[in-house]
C-alpha cells in the first residue's frame, strides 16, 4: 500500500498541508537548475529533464512506499542515458525506460526489495564514483566553452576531442563557469539553507544577459523550453528492437532500483520511519513507465532533493507531489527565461553535483577496508569510467560473491564446546541465563547479540533492530562472540548504529569481539569510538561505569532482551 494511503488514513490537517507545500516549493526550487543541467549531461535537451522532475516525480510520491521520496532525473542516469541515446536515439532511450519500468514493477510484485540489500557498499561506491568521474570530463567542455570538432563518446574519447579542441577556449564561459561554481560553494558555506544551485543560475544568466556576453545558452543551443506537456504516446517497436534494447532496460531498472532504495533509507535514518521496499519498486516503475509516455527521462529516487525534502518539514508524500507541481509551474510560466540561462553556469551545477556523487571521504574510507574489497572498489570504478557501467556492475558483484566466499571459507572452525565456558557463549535467549543476566544489568544498559557474519547482505538488520528497541537506554552492549567476520558494508552499518546511538547520547560496548571484526574496525577508524570487553561479565562492569546512574534497582530491568541474528 503507497504511503500517501497510510498517510491520509492517519489524519491530514491544515498544519500538515502548510509544511508540504513549503518542502515542496523549497524541493522545487532546488530541482529546476538540475533537472535542466543533468538532461544537457545526458545529450537530451533540458525540457526533457523537467517532464521527468514533474511526471516521475509525481508518480513516486503519489504510489511510493516512503513518506519523503524525492523523486526524478538523477546524476546515477547520465552516462547509460548518454550511451543508449548515441547506440539507439532517443526513441531507443524512450522504449528502455519504458521497459525498465515494467521490469521493476515486476521486481516489486515479486517482492525482490530486499534484494537489493545484497549489493555490497565497495560496488555501488565503485560505480557512484566512476559515474562522478564522467560526469565531470563531459563538463570540461561547457566549463572552458570549446567548440568540440566531434564527439567520440567514452571517457578516453572525451579527453582526446577536449585536447584536440584546445584552441576554441572561451574566456567568458569559464569567467561565467568559475563565478557560478565559486557562488555555489559560499552560499552553502554560510547560507545553507540558501538555494545555491538557482542562485548562481541566476545571477551568471543575469550577468552573461546584461553584458551581451559572447556564451551559449540554453536558447542558442536548444531553441528555448517547451511550455506545456506533450501528448502521452507509445513508442514503436518490434521484437528484435525489445532483443537489442534490453541489456540497457536492465541497467537502468537495477540502477532505479539501488538508487531508490537508497535514498529511502537515507530518509528513514533522518526522521526514524521507515519505507516499504517493495512498493517503493513498483512506485519506481510506474514512474518509469509514465516518464517514457511522456517523451521523459529514466527517474528514480534523489539522495539529495529527498534530504532537502526531510530538511525543510515535510510530513507526507504530498509535499513531492506539490514539487512536481511547482516544477510544472515554472515550465508554464517562467520557461522563456530559461533561454538565457548560460550552459556554462549549469556546468558548474554539475561538477558539484559529481563531487557529492564522488562521495571522496566514502572512498578514503573503504581504501582502509580489506584487500579484497579494495581491488572490487577499485575494479569497479576503473571499468565503470574506461569500460561500461553495466559491465562495472556485474563484475563487482561477481567479485564481491567470490570475496565473500573465501572469507566465509576461512571463518569456518571447529570449537570444543567444554572449553568454551565464557559468559557469551551462554545462549541469550534461555530463561534462567537470561534473567541472571538482567540482574547483573543496570535498568539504563540495553543487549544485543549478533549471531553470524556481520557482511553486505545482512547489514541492514542491525539498524532494524535499533528500531525496534524499546526507550533509549545510557549504555547498549553488543554481544559479537558468535560474528566470525565484519566486511566493510558491515563496519558502514556499524558506523551508522553508533552515530544513531551517540545523537542520542547512548555509549556503545563491544564484548567478546572475534580477532577478524575487530582487526576491520581498527583498520577502518570505528574502533576508537567504542568500549571493548572480552567478556560479558566485564561489559556488563563496564556498562555499569559508563551509565549516569548509579545502576542500583529493586529488581531485574523489565526490559526486554534482544538477540539479533544478522546473517539469518
Amino acid at each position: 500500500m503507497p504511503k500517501l494511503i497510510i498517510c491520509l488514513r492517519e489524519g491530514y490537517s491544515l498544519s500538515y498541508l502548510r509544511a508540504d507545500v513549503i518542502a515542496g516549493l523549497t524541493v522545487a526550487i532546488v530541482a529546476l537548475p538540475l533537472a535542466m543541467a543533468l538532461a544537457i549531461a545526458s545529450g537530451a535537451s533540458p525540457d526533457k529533464g523537467l517532464i521527468t522532475a514533474v511526471i516521475a516525480g509525481f508518480l513516486i510520491s503519489a504510489f511510493g512506499g516512503s513518506r519523503f521520496q524525492i523523486g526524478g532525473p538523477t546524476g546515477a542516469f547520465v552516462v547509460v542515458v548518454f550511451n543508449v541515446i548515441a547506440t539507439h536515439g532517443y526513441s531507443g532511450l524512450v522504449l528502455s525506460t519504458l521497459m525498465a519500468g515494467m521490469i521493476l514493477v515486476l521486481a516489486g510484485l515479486a517482492r525482490l526489495g530486499s534484494l537489493v540489500k545484497y549489493i555490497p557498499e565497495t560496488v555501488v561506491t565503485g560505480f557512484t564514483a566512476g559515474i562522478a568521474v564522467i560526469i565531470f570530463t563531459s563538463q570540461i567542455s561547457d566549463i572552458l566553452g570549446l567548440t568540440l570538432a566531434q564527439h567520440s563518446g567514452g571517457f578516453l574519447g572525451t579527453l582526446e576531442d577536449i585536447w584536440a579542441s584546445l584552441s576554441t577556449i572561451s574566456p567568458a564561459s569559464i569567467i561565467i563557469s568559475c563565478a557560478a561554481l565559486t557562488m555555489i560553494v559560499l552560499v552553502r558555506r554560510f547560507r545553507p539553507k540558501w538555494p545555491a544551485f538557482l542562485i548562481a543560475v541566476t545571477v551568471a544568466s543575469l550577468v552573461a544577459w546584461a553584458l551581451a556576453l559572447p556564451i551559449e545558452t540554453i536558447g542558442s543551443k536548444f531553441g528555448g523550453i517547451t511550455s506545456a506537456l506533450p501528448m502521452p504516446e507509445l513508442p514503436d517497436f518490434t521484437l528484435t528492437r525489445l532483443r537489442e534494447l534490453l541489456p540497457s532496460a536492465l541497467t537502468i531498472a537495477f540502477l532505479a532500483g539501488v538508487e531508490s532504495l537508497l535514498s529511502a533509507v537515507v530518509a528513514d535514518g533522518m526522521t526514524g520511519r521507515r519505507h516499504r521496499s517493495d512498493c517503493e519498486l513498483i512506485a519506481q516503475g510506474i514512474a518509469n513507465m509514465g516518464s517514457a509516455l511522456f517523451g521523459g527521462l529514466p527517474a528514480t529516487g534523489a539522495i539529495a532533493r529527498t534530504a532537502t525534502n526531510v530538511r525543510t518539514g515535510a510530513r507526507t508524500p504530498i509535499a513531492g507531489m506539490f514539487h512536481a507541481v511547482f516544477v510544472l509551474a515554472f515550465m508554464m510560466f517562467l520557461s522563456p527565461l530559461a533561454n538565457f540561462i548560460p550552459l556554462a553556469s549549469l556546468a558548474a551545477v554539475l561538477v558539484v553535483v559529481a563531487w557529492n556523487m564522488s562521495e571522496a571521504d566514502k572512498v578514503r574510507h573503504l581504501l582502509h577496508a580489506p584487500f579484497e574489497e579494495r581491488v572490487i572498489l577499485v575494479v569497479t570504478l576503473g571499468l565503470t569510467v574506461l569500460v561500461d557501467l553495466t559491465v562495472a556492475i556485474e563484475v563487482g558483484v561477481v567479485m564481491a560473491a567470490l570475496a565473500f566466499m573465501h572469507r566465509m571459507s576461512k571463518a569456518v572452525a571447529v570449537t570444543n564446546e567444554e572449553e568454551d565456558d565464557d559468559p557469551d557463549a551462554i545462549p541469550f535467549t534461555g530463561t534462567v541465563p537470561a534473567t541472571d543476566q538482567r540482574l547483573a544489568l543496570s535498568e539504563n544498559t540495553e543487549v544485543f547479540k549478533l549471531r553470524g557474519p556481520l557482511f553486505f547482505g545482512a547489514a541492514t538488520r542491525l539498524d532494524e533492530a535499533l528500531n525496534r528497541a524499546g526507550p533509549t537506554p545510557e549504555v547498549f552492549i553488543l554481544r559479537m562472540r558468535e560474528v566470525p567476520l565484519i566486511d566493510a558494508t558491515g563496519v558502514s552499518a556499524l558506523t551508522h548504529f553508533v552515530d544513531r546511538c551517540e545523537a542520542r547520547g547512548t555509549r556503545v560496548v563491544v564484548s567478546g569481539i572475534q580477532e577478524q571484526p575487530k582487526a576491520i574496525l581498527e583498520k577502518m577508524g570505528l574502533a576508537k569510538r567504542l568500549e571493548f570487553s572480552e567478556t560479558y561479565t566485564g561489559a556488563t562492569i563496564r556498562a555499569r561505569s559508563l551509565s549516569r546512574t548509579d545502576g542500583t534497582s529493586s529488581g531485574p530491568s523489565q526490559r526486554p532482551s534482544h538477540s539479533t541474528s544478522v546473517a539469518g
